[in-house]
């Protein structure tokens, strides 16, 4: 029988999303060994999400790419518009913040992903496995102390001082960790598609909402990226409505993409990304720490699952760094972790939660009038309340700064 290949690192980070990589990145520029697996081949995935926040540039000019990171190609958004029936309204506005790019950049995230782990690359301590999926969790008594991971080659192992989730919100380390999670739940899923961009089309992306029906619009420059919200569960439903019914609903919803909406011409080219609101009770055991997704799964309101993700992955490396590259991490240095990150990470769901409760239930009532809540109208009279969404959305209620040294 053929030995298993063994690896052995200091923190072991099991994916490769927007956590994954900018820890991986923090901690090898901080000094640490670190190795990150990721399933699969590429970072392209359509369900990643496009949204680079003002905070999150505001790390890239910590760690002094920012301006490497701005000749990428993106869509510039300083604020955000939005539909409910006839009425029009900015939602937010990011012009006013108090940092260096006010203004959210729609790039796709397989981009910024690559972004970051070419320059995570220079530093000899960070390794990027590719098509490594983790399976399971290595444990000696209470402790977790590695993974196991399915490569094409055949099983191996990675042994670590530290094993960090960050595989989403479908982590198998979170499921193999056996931590406890508190479900909020979500009234509505996301159908993904694309659909081709004109020239004459809006150039901001947009909230589209009629009675019964919401549309999300981002653009990408020759496609828009579109994410049709409905009542969860309700799929099937509009499947047995046959695909001109589901076309008209887009065309009714977005009128200019009517002459486009022919191009979905197959239910494989819509997809259904299942939306979850949760969080882990508590993130880490003795040699594990979930972060991003892996600890709390967001809603695609307002886009700031990637930020929030970031965010915990700077917060992280700035605690931990030093405790790793001295092999001193304790069950209670992983704590503060948490403790650092759990007031903005509830203050966020909860506003979600809220909005979905106070509005998206009554915009996908389709029994229902739409009617403008109190609070666009009151954006539309006053644009200087445009200035608090656009904190909440663009900046979180806590934003991370870089303290770690670069070490070489």
């Amino acid at each position: 029988m053929a030995e298993t290949e063994q690896l052995h690192t200091t923190c072991c980070i099991a994916g490769g999303g927007p956590a994954g990589i900018m820890l991986g990145l923090l901690l090898a520029r901080a000094g640490v060994d670190v190795i990150v697996l990721e399933k699969h081949a590429d970072f392209f995935r359509d369900f990643r999400g496009d949204t680079i926040h003002p905070s999150t540039m505001e790390v890239l000019h910590e760690l002094g790419m920012l301006d490497d990171f701005l000749k990428l190609p993106y869509q510039k958004a300083e604020k955000i518009h939005g539909n409910i029936g006839d009425f029009k309204f900015t939602a937010a506005d990011f012009t006013h913040l108090p940092v260096r790019c006010k203004f959210i950049a729609f790039i796709p995230q397989w981009d910024f992903l690559a972004f970051i782990a070419e320059r995570a690359k220079k530093y000899p301590t960070f390794h990027l496995l590719l098509e490594h999926e983790v399976t399971d969790l290595i444990r000696e008594g209470d402790r977790v102390t590695g993974v196991r991971v399915k490569t094409k080659e055949g099983a191996m192992e990675v042994r670590a001082d530290l094993v960090v989730g960050a595989d989403g919100r479908g982590s198998c380390v979170r499921d193999h960790s056996g931590l406890e999670v508190t479900d909020f739940g979500a009234p509505f899923d996301v159908l993904w598609m694309r659909v081709s961009r004109d020239e004459d089309d809006p150039d901001q992306s947009l909230g589209n909402f009629q009675a019964g029906r919401a549309l999300v619009t981002i653009n990408r420059k020759t496609y828009w990226q579109c994410g049709f919200l409905i009542p969860k569960g309700m799929l099937d439903k509009i499947k047995q409505k046959g695909l001109p019914a589901f076309q008209e609903e887009i065309a009714q919803t977005a009128p200019f993409l009517r002459e486009r909406v022919h191009e979905l011409d197959n239910w494989d080219k819509i997809k259904l990304l299942t939306v979850q609101v949760n969080r882990l009770k508590r993130w880490h055991l003795p040699g594990l720490l979930c972060i991003g997704d892996a600890a709390h799964a967001m809603s695609p309101m307002g886009g700031v699952g990637i930020n929030l993700a970031i965010q915990d992955a700077v917060a992280a490396a700035n605690l931990l760094a030093k405790p790793l590259r001295e092999k001193s991490v304790t069950e209670k240095t992983l704590g503060l972790v948490q403790k650092r990150r759990t007031w903005p990470t509830e203050m966020t769901q909860r506003l979600q939660i809220f909005m979905q409760n106070a509005f998206l239930l009554h915009v996908l009532d389709e029994n229902r009038k739409i009617s403008t809540p109190l609070f666009p109208k009151l954006l539309a009279r006053f644009p200087i309340l445009r200035r608090i969404p656009a904190r909440v959305i663009g900046m979180g209620f806590r934003p991370e700064h870089v303290r770690t040294p670069e070490i070489r």
